[in-house]
């Protein structure tokens, strides 16, 4: 990879780099957020290798990136960072070296010359003693430092090397940069320590230089490595040639510069590398390849004999040289004592100044450097000086002296010194103990959450840190370090780009947590094969979190992935050997190095599952720093049968880290023929099974070069099962397998060496190894491993190595010709088993810990968080011995308080022992034995150990989840020891049997001695619930408020919830719900969640499915089941939330069914009902985990689980299920198991239809009926969980594979699913409900679950919109055709039809056909409104029939309305017609008549008076009445039609009915008011079902029939109001109103006396009524009468024509006037109608039925009158019309909205009329009449004109046409102008009176249900739409307010229905005299649903009114008062509103 494509990405990488040390980690927080390039630079210290490469920095001058000390400007990007590029001009002149000067300002900053000569000082060849040099800037720069020198002698001169290089050119803005590399080895410690200070002085562009020093480092990273390893390649010799041909160099000749010789003079390697690079750059690989060409060409390697000048062979230079290396020893060894007390001994004798010393002291900072600086200028000064400073080391320290080899005496430096025989190497730095650096766990100051850790406790720990570093480091010299960092530099780079193709870059600074690994992305459901490096660890970790034992197969199936750059190579499908191809060891090194200890832990985990060995110590970047991974295997338990266990079938269970075995090491010198790994593999296997735990060279990319993961050392062990003829060993043991060479990785090999029973060292050569082992601590026994088919095995050097480690033979193992491979593997089975038999080594990984830190090896424990984590789950378990005890003294509230109030809201719920008792007061005895029991709770102060564990979870995230896990291993250790010791017991006590008493208590302790996380996180929630019953302003309640908020955080940090308690059976509501509605604000508004749950029996693995599914960690360990229920939350990534739709997962974990600690309870069966009920109902999908086909507790599961689906389908929620068949590993499962699915779903039909007919919802016939399932699809077969023998089998990958499957199966079900996901506060509301409808054993939902409650409004709301558009459409076109049908043969008519019975016909059709179409409209809307997703609809499915319903039986209501009223307008407009021709012909007479008399009266000549013409035309007005024929018109007998009409109504009755029919006739009914015969009462009472006694039921009997007369009443008046003809539609709708009323009171339907009489009453007063309205209509329009009434009009007619005066001006203003002002008023009026209810319905009160009722109510306990109470419960309905024509009054009267209706539609039909004048004006009329005659056929559909008023005017009317339509434009403009002064003038109530609907009765029907009372309380029916088959009422109250009270007492009852249907009571049935339970209710009113009171405070609005008011009804209903119970007199104004809110759902 070139490292140049993107430097900024490898920038975070080094910086955020982290180590796992105590000292480190104290600064991880602030590491992690300064992770980028911006960070600060304070954030960089915790990163360990950069922190190493800044120290390395200091020490040895080198500025390196994100060095703490600020360096000089960097380098142009063309330079390299670690020297210069020199001039090349042949001439080379001196250059005068810049001199610091005191006038320059010291805050200056060096800045970077443009082009300059880079000034490089080098060493000098000769030490001239003399005075000490000072570096100086040349004057006049502008920018130099100025630190405080010191005062300098002026004597002291500059040696200067001279370089190469043109004339020095003067620039002034300019100055040399000066890297202190090159420095260090040439100039003396005090221009050192100038050079020092230069480079501290700039630290603001400190960021700036080192991202462009990083940049020019990686630049050249990959040519570096390749040079180093090319130079590794040279021996001595070849690399001295090779620096020799550098520096003598020819350009013109071998094409590249020379190197000076001074610089190549001392370089090792490493420097070539940086100069060749600085030097060449881009051609430095050119000029390595030249060199080496020339290099080969040279046979036999003779060397030039220049070159060979410098050779310490040639005694010239060996005396130099033996100087230069005692002085090297002395500078590495000597102490800051020693050097010290020499400077002042010298100081004494004159040899050095207190200037120098001060100078050595204070301006180097490392011992190494003050060593090296004293020795240079003890040096300069000269061989005398050299001399006194021998004498004084002599003296001061002669361990030191004598180390050196200097002899005593005064010799000569020549003569004395020799030379040492080889340089040591630096001693290993010894780590120091963490308490020196970390933070004590007893300080409580650093254990803090993440949002208030100290900056000063973070600073120190980095400084001591720091500090510890520096210290370290100050004893390696100037070349030590530069290998140092060159190597960390190395290292760096190669893990660098590793993570970088990985994808893993931002996961070493910020690690990989668990909540990622186990997000829902693509890449969890895509099967795609792995294309590119970047997917390798998710492929990896994916497989890895599902247990697949295929996990490390993790090769690239493509060859095209972006990280290729060759092209041409891909083109030519060529691979190179390294393309894709990664070691699995290095994918699980660079994973575990990118994840925190929580994913490690995990890894560990599922690794030890697939039988995979686990990192025991994990390399750090550097691969010579490792940590012991102590906390990533504590998570591993392992259950094992050793041998001494073997008869009594007994096992072990215990944590791997705490297990007392013996270690077997296996670790490999040089390079090894035989594969250690392999070799292992086979030994660990059995005969039958095979398995690869170790990685190998033959494995899938085994054999790919390991980067990062030499030094690695994995473990493994092996566990025996107690099979002799199995077991490989009889008795468990640790397999350790160290990757790499032990020479390169002595660290990890001592610590083998130390913790191991036996080392196993495979080796092919010896050689070098001896001394290694030698060297080692051993406290194993070693075993030399060998082969002797290697040519390079030496069987002398073998037994040489064997005698010096005294080894026998059986310690040696050669592998031969004659072995094979099975035999060798017997050899080391033998040798192993030996060492486990024998030995008496054997150590824990605890233990090793200790190992690790003598050896400076990090322990991941040590980290100040893990620590803080343990101390405090420590200090709450470390005192728990007896674990009942711990829980009744520590975790109180939990016990049987809590049991007991857990069957107190049971019963309190199902009232099962109220007996014979008052429900009402037995309810509140329970409350008040709730409430005693909730003090108790709070009289509990807070135990030690609750408030330990609450504090703990309230530090910081991280802390907070090391302590939970913690918590948990501690409990599970505790538990498992415990119930490993009662096993015990129980297994001895049940020997013998008469200790049955003693068995029986075991077995209760075994069920009670389980103790985990799950109790404290009860205590916490039952503490908070008992706080909620103190007063909100209680201070203790107050400080517990913050607990819902921190379970949540829980949660989303992947911590389970417990939704359900296991061990009481119970949902701590309040707490559960705060808990969500945190959760919901924590995450909102990405809050969207989709739920899964398994079912299943006990012990088969339901956990495991789910951790194997989703990768979560429900708990399997311990041997202990789950209880109760638990939910996860598991994020969905953005890239599948659209499929899904959901922003989490929520996966429930159940408790199993049938489980044998509940089978002996008598309740066991309805635990798991409840249970079952709640997961299915709560879920979107259930998995039914069924263990073996065919099982037989699968019948008893199934019929649990068809009872659970059967009740959800009842509430709404049709859920989806999976099958699951665990232990069928047949591949021909799925079709051979066919028959046995098709049995299945027989058997699940046959139960359905069982629990149906249980459940009383016999229409459920089949299975599918109630859930979406598939038995093809819906069944999922799954292998065993081990492929083989416990415990050393790994899991099936068949298993992990299946469950794959059933994965993508349910993902795919969930992104299909039409219902949409709930959010967080829908699933809440959902569980409560849900939980209350199982507490009452109602498992049918009712309206009290706010979701379906919600869900139903919604529909009905929308349902109630289109029905209103329906009718507003159908009142509009009935309005357009009743214009139609009264302008019928008129001027006006446009209709083709010839008469009005093909007219009628023709409208008919019409209305058909619009009927047709919007009821198809309202059933489409209602189609699409059951699609959408949103709103769960789902919800409301069940209803969906009754809304079809109501929208066929509107249509069939409108479509009879509309016949009526067609009908009648059609019969009305025929007799009309009749009297319209008569009155048009009599005004044709009358004005032939006057148009004679004019004629007459023109030809006399004579002018003539006004009072001469009116006796003319009143003589002529009496001849011509006189002459006409006026015929008495007949009037219609009305009672004979009424009377008819309730014939044919009372036709289907009977004879009985007729008879009652003729005893009296029509005229003499309803003359006196309606009163209920007593006699015929009784006699239909007996027959009649009721509750109510015969007193009651005959006044119940008067206020309904005084009811039906009212609306009837009502009726009549609005028609009388019309002043229309009568019709008998109007006595049909009548009778239809009465029928409809006596429907909905089942005490009344079927007696036939009361029907007849009631019917007869209402029609005589009908009768009468009509027969009035048809007289008055007949008088009104009597054709004489007409004529009358025009005289006047047709006299001032006639004057106007005598007298010919222009008529136009007043006949438009009669036209308008009278004939198109009242045709405007009617239709505005008309129009008034619906726009008057659209308005209403627009506020929030007549919004929804919810809200009307609610706020009718609200109004009513607002306004606190007994008469509102008593109408509402007496006269329901007659009392609501009221309030909502108060309401609408009030609104109107109070507003202009209905003048801007009235406006509006006065604007619409002035319109209209001008565009008739108009359209009509353009048509050319011949005359008046006709223009007249076409504009009223314009207006024909718009208006209904007069036919009287319109033939009065077109009498005598000789106007001009023009003239008439301009006159008649201003006509209307006035009449316009007038009317809407009279409407805006006009009152609402008069308005009102002239509507044709009533808006009351219309928004009735809209608001209210049906109004059917509830048989018991009478309270009305809430259901939406008028075809419902059940009634229901959100809000049921007290019996005695519907008028029940008890037979013997005459009290009200105060039971409510709610409870009693749920009681054992009965009611008493009067008229069979029998008692019936109220349980059966539906028996006798089966048309009615009393659902249970859901909340118990719901039903607190009526307790409150029949508290107040008990007396007051009493007094009106007759009766005596309820005697209340006691809770309901404490129950005040506020709480009976907010129970009217609970109801309600009012938020």
């Amino acid at each position: 990879m070139d490292q140049c494509e993107d430097t900024d990405e490898t920038v975070p990488l080094l910086r955020g780099q982290k180590n796992r040390s105590k000292a480190q980690s104290a600064g991880q927080q602030s590491t992690q957020h300064s992770a980028g390039p911006e960070s600060e630079p304070s954030s960089e210290s915790s990163n360990p290798v950069s922190t190493c490469l800044q120290w390395c920095c200091i020490l040895c001058n080198t500025q390196r990136p994100n060095s703490p000390e600020a360096g000089p400007e960097p380098m142009p990007e063309s330079q390299p960072v670690l020297g210069f590029e020199p001039r090349h001009e042949p001439e080379p002149k001196p250059i005068p070296e810049p001199v610091l000067t005191e006038s320059e300002p010291a805050e200056s900053e060096v800045e970077l010359m443009s082009e300059p000569a880079v000034f490089e000082p080098e060493p000098t060849p000769e030490l001239v003693p003399g005075p000490q040099p000072v570096m100086e800037f040349e004057p006049g720069s502008e920018s130099v430092l100025k630190p405080e020198p010191e005062p300098v002698p002026e004597s002291l001169p500059v040696e200067v090397e001279e370089q190469p290089g043109p004339e020095p050119v003067s620039q002034p803005e300019c100055v040399p940069v000066i890297i202190q590399n090159q420095l260090d080895a040439a100039a003396p410690s005090s221009s050192r320590s100038q050079i020092h200070r230069l480079g501290k002085a700039n630290s603001e562009d400190q960021d700036k230089r080192c991202e462009e020093i990083r940049t020019l480092w990686d630049d050249h990273s990959e040519l570096k490595r390749w040079l180093v390893e090319t130079l590794e390649d040279l021996d001595t010799k070849e690399l001295k040639y090779f620096h020799w041909y550098l520096q003598n160099a020819d350009e013109s000749v071998d094409g590249f510069s020379s190197i000076r010789k001074s610089r190549l003079e001392h370089a090792d390697r490493l420097d070539t590398v940086d100069l060749m690079v600085q030097m060449y750059t881009t051609t430095t690989r050119e000029v390595t390849e030249k060199i080496l060409t020339k290099l080969n060409s040279i046979k036999e390697k003779r060397f030039p004999d220049e070159m060979l000048q410098d050779d310490p062979s040639i005694p010239a230079a060996a005396a130099d040289k033996e100087v230069s290396l005692m002085l090297s020893d002395f500078i590495k060894k000597v102490s800051k004592e020693t050097l010290t007390q020499l400077l002042e001994s010298l100081i004494t004798e004159n040899v050095l100044t207190d200037l120098e010393r001060d100078s050595i002291l204070e301006e180097n900072h490392t011992r190494a450097n003050k060593a090296s600086c004293f020795a240079d200028i003890v040096r300069e000064k000269g061989d005398e000086a050299c001399k006194r400073m021998i004498v004084h080391l002599e003296i001061i320290n002669h361990s030191l002296f004598s180390e050196l080899g200097l002899p005593s005496g005064h010799r000569s430096k020549s003569e004395t010194i020799s030379q040492p025989e080889n340089i040591p190497e630096p001693a290993p730095v010894p780590r120091p103990e963490p308490e020196q650096y970390s933070s004590s766990p007893q300080n409580p100051q650093i254990h803090r959450p993440d949002n208030v850790v100290s900056e000063d406790q973070d600073q120190h720990t980095e400084d001591n840190h720091a500090q510890w570093l520096q210290e370290t480091l100050e004893d390696l010299d100037i070349s030590d370090l530069k290998d140092f960092q060159q190597y960390l530099c190395k290292s760096e780079i190669d893990l660098e780009i590793l993570l970088k193709d990985l994808g893993l870059e931002q996961y070493y600074r910020e690690k990989l947590s668990l909540s990622k690994i186990q997000e829902i992305d693509e890449k969890t459901i895509n099967d795609e094969p792995v294309k590119c490096k970047s997917n390798i660890p998710w492929y990896f970790l994916k497989k890895l979190m599902m247990v697949n034992v295929t996990a490390r197969d993790t090769k690239c199936t493509s060859v095209g992935e972006p990280n290729c750059n060759d092209t041409w190579a891909l083109k030519l499908n060529i691979k190179s050997d390294t393309d894709d191809r990664l070691n699995a060891l290095d994918i699980i090194t660079a994973l575990f190095l990118c994840s925190d200890g929580f994913v490690q832990q995990e890894m560990a985990l599922k690794m030890s599952m697939c039988q995979f060995s686990v990192p025991l110590l994990l390399p750090n970047c550097d691969t010579t720093q490792c940590t012991l991974m102590l906390w990533a295997m504590r998570g591993i338990v392992k259950k094992y049968r050793p041998q001494h266990l073997l008869e009594s079938k007994g096992f072990n269970e215990e944590r791997i880290v705490h297990s007392q075995l013996p270690m077997v090491s296996f670790v490999r010198l040089g390079e090894c023929s035989l594969s250690k790994s392999e070799i292992l593999n086979k030994l660990l296997s059995s005969s039958q099974q095979y398995h690869d735990t170790f990685v190998h060279h033959n494995m899938e990319c085994g054999d790919s070069p390991r980067k990062i993961s030499n030094g690695l050392t994995e473990i493994t062990w092996y566990f025996p099962c107690g099979n002799h003829n199995m077991d490989i060993f009889v008795e468990p043991v640790a397999i350790a397998n160290l990757h790499g060479d032990i020479a390169s990785f002595e660290t990890q090999f001592s610590f083998l060496c130390q913790t191991s029973a036996a080392v196993f060292l495979f080796f092919d050569n010896l050689d070098s190894g001896c001394k290694l082992l030698m060297n080692q601590n051993h406290k194993a026994q070693i075993f030399l491993v060998g082969n002797q088919q290697n040519k390079s095995f030496s069987s002398s050097t073998l037994k040489e190595v064997a005698t010096k480690l005294k080894l026998t033979h059986n310690n040696i193992i050669i592998k031969t010709k004659q072995k094979n491979d099975l035999d060798f593997v017997k050899c080391l089975r033998e040798s192993i088993s030996n060492v486990v038999g024998n030995s008496r080594m054997k150590m824990s990984v605890e233990q090793m810990a200790d190992v690790a830190h003598e050896l400076g090896i990090l322990v991941d424990e040590d980290s100040p968080e893990c620590q803080a984590g343990k101390q405090k789950a420590d200090a709450i378990t470390e005192d728990i011995t007896d674990i009942l005890k711990y829980k009744e003294d520590q975790l109180p509230l939990q016990g049987e308080t809590w049991k007991e109030l857990t069957f107190l809201e049971k019963e309190e719920f199902r009232l099962r022992k109220v007996g014979s008792e008052n429900i009402e007061q037995y309810k509140s005895d329970l409350q008040v034995h709730k409430d005693k029991l909730r003090k108790k709770q709070n009289s509990y102060d807070m135990s030690a150990a609750m408030t330990c564990f609450i504090d703990a979870i309230s530090s910081s995230r991280t802390e907070r989840c090391y302590f939970l896990k913690w918590m948990r291993m501690n409990l599970d250790n505790l538990s498992c020891r415990k119930l490993s010791g009662l096993r015990e017991l129980y297994k001895e006590k049940c020997k013998g049997s008469e200790n049955k008493e003693e068995i029986k208590e075991i077995d209760r302790q075994l069920s009670n001695s389980s103790l985990g996380t799950e109790h404290f996180f009860r205590e916490m929630g039952q503490i908070y619930e008992a706080s909620v019953s103190l007063p909100e302003t209680d201070p203790y309640r107050k400080q517990l408020q913050h607990l819902p908020k921190l379970s949540a955080q829980l949660l989303l940090d992947g911590f389970p919830l417990e939704l359900v308690d296991g061990d009481a059976s119970n949902i701590p509501l309040r707490w559960v719900s705060d808990v969500l509605s945190q959760l919901n604000d924590l995450v909102s508004p990405k809050n969207k969640i989709m739920v899964v749950t398994v079912l299943g029996v006990q012990s088969t693995g339901k956990s495991t499915l789910l951790n194997t599914m989703f990768g979560v960690q429900f708990a399997v360990s311990s041997g202990r089941c789950t209880q109760g229920a638990f939910m996860l939350l598991i994020k969905v990534n953005e890239d599948v939330k659209k499929d899904l739709n959901c922003d989490f997962m929520v996966i429930i974990d159940t408790e199993g069914l049938k489980s044998p600690e509940l089978a002996q309870l008598d309740n066991s069966h309805e635990h798991d009902n409840e249970l079952a009920t709640l997961v299915v109902g709560l879920s979107d999908i259930t998995i039914i985990n069924i263990a073996m086909e065919n099982s037989t507790e699968m019948k008893d599961i199934l019929q649990i689980v068809v009872h659970a689906f059967l009740r959800m389908k009842e509430g709404g929620k049709k859920p989806k299920c999976q099958f699951v068949h665990q232990n069928v590993s047949d591949v021909s499962a799925h079709e051979n198991n066919l028959r046995d699915r098709k049995l299945l779903l027989q058997q699940l039909n046959e139960m359905t239809q069982a629990a149906a007919k249980m459940e009383k919802k016999e229409k459920n016939k089949s299975f599918t009926d109630v859930m979406e399932y598939n038995p093809d699809t819906g069944n999922c077969y799954v292998p065993g969980l081990w492929n083989g023998n416990p415990p050393m089998a790994p899991v099936n990958a068949g298993y992990s594979e299946a469950v794959y499957e059933l994965k993508k199966n349910i993902l795919h079900l969930l992104g299909e699913s039409e219902a949409s996901a709930n959010n967080i506060l829908e699933f809440r509301e959902w569980m409560t409900s849900l939980w209350n409808a199982v507490k009452h054993e109602n498992f049918i939902f009712s309206f009290r679950n706010s979701l379906v409650a919600d869900a139903y409004m919604r529909l009905c709301t929308e349902f109630n919109k289109w029905k209103l558009e329906f009718k507003k459409e159908m009142y509009t076109w009935v309005t357009k055709a009743e214009t139609r049908i009264s302008n019928f043969g008129t001027v006006a008519a446009t209709s083709a039809a010839s008469d009005m019975t093909q007219l009628l016909t023709q409208l008919k059709i019409e209305a058909a056909s619009v009927l047709s179409e919007w009821e198809t409209k309202l059933l489409d809307n209602l189609k699409e409104y059951f699609k959408q997703t949103e709103g769960h609809v789902y919800l409301v499915e069940r209803y969906r029939e009754d809304f079809i319903n109501s929208a066929k039986s509107l249509r069939r209501e409108l479509e009879n309305s509309v016949i009526n009223q067609l009908t009648a307008a059609a019969d009305i407009r025929r007799g009309m017609k009749e009297l319209d021709e008569i009155k048009k012909n009599h005004t044709t007479v009358i004005e032939k008549a006057v148009c004679e008399l004019i004629d007459e009266c023109r030809k006399k000549k004579v002018e003539m008076t006004e009072t001469e013409l009116d006796t003319e035309f009143d003589k002529m007005w009496s001849e011509t009445l006189n002459m006409l024929s006026f015929s008495r018109q007949n009037p219609k007998d009305v009672y004979d039609s009424v009377s008819h009409c309730l014939r044919n109504n009372l036709s289907t009755k009977g004879s009985h009915a007729h008879k009652l029919l003729s005893e009296k006739n029509i005229k003499d009914c309803g003359l006196e008011p309606f009163k209920c015969k007593a006699d015929g009462t009784w006699k239909q009472f007996k027959n009649v079902l009721t509750t109510l006694s015969f007193k009651d039921f005959v006044k119940m009997r008067q206020e309904k029939a005084d009811s039906i007369i009212d609306f009837s009443t009502q009726f009549v008046a609005e028609k009388l109001g019309r002043k229309c003809d009568y019709h008998d539609t109007y006595i049909q709708e009548i009778l239809h109103i009465i029928d409809e009323r006596l429907e909905k009171l089942p005490d009344m339907n079927r007696d036939i006396e009361f029907e007849v009489s009631l019917k007869q009453h209402i029609c005589g007063f009908a009768a009468r009524c009509f027969q009035e309205m048809h007289l008055e209509f007949l008088r009104v329009n009597d054709p004489r009468r007409c004529l009358d009434e025009n005289k006047e009009k047709f006299r001032d007619d006639f004057k106007d024509v005598f007298h010919e005066r222009d008529q136009c001006q007043k006949k438009a203003a009669e036209f308008t006037e009278q004939c198109l002002k009242p045709a405007v008023e009617d239709f505005v009026n008309r129009s008034l109608d619906p726009d008057i209810i659209d308005e209403m319905l627009t506020k929030e009160q007549f919004s929804t039925r919810k809200s009307f009722q609610y706020s009718l109510l609200l109004d009513m306990l607002s306004d606190d009158k007994f008469d509102d109470f008593y109408r509402y419960c007496s006269s329901y309905e007659i009392y609501v019309k009221e309030k909502i024509l108060q309401q609408v009054k009030k609104h109107f009267s109070n507003s202009s909205a209905t003048f801007e209706f009235e406006d509006r539609h006065l604007k619409s039909r002035f319109n209209s009329i001008n565009d008739a004048i108009k359209h009509t004006k353009e048509k050319k009329c011949g005359d008046l009449k006709t223009f007249v005659e076409e504009m009223c056929k314009e207006l024909c559909n718009k208006l209904v004109i007069s036919q009287d008023a319109l033939g009065a005017f077109m009498t005598l009317n000789n106007s001009d046409q023009d003239q008439f339509a301009y006159w008649l434009t201003v006509s209307v403009e006035d009449m316009a102008e007038t009317l809407r002064v009279k409407f805006k003038t006009t009152p609402f109530e008069t308005k009102l009176k002239r509507l044709h609907v009533n808006p009351q009765n219309e928004l009735f029907n809209i608001v209210v249900g049906c109004g059917k009372q509830c048989p018991f309380c009478k309270v009305p029916c809430e259901a939406g739409g008028r075809a419902h088959p059940e009634h229901f009422a959100v809000l049921h109250r007290p019996q005695g307010l519907g008028n029940r009270r008890f037979t013997a007492t005459g009290k009200f009852v105060t039971d409510i229905c709610t409870s009693s249907v749920i009681s054992d009571n009965r009611f008493y049935c009067a008229t069979n005299g029998k008692w019936h339970p109220y349980k059966n209710y539906k028996e006798f009113f089966p048309d009615w649903n009393i659902f249970p009171d859901s909340s118990l405070e719901a039903s607190d609005y009526w307790k409150y009114v029949m508290v107040k008011y008990n007396k007051d009804f009493a007094k009106a209903y007759y009766a005596e008062p309820a005697d209340i119970p006691d809770s309901w007199t404490k129950i005040s104004k506020g709480e009976a509103k907010a129970s009217l809110q609970v109801s309600f759902g009012i938020k």
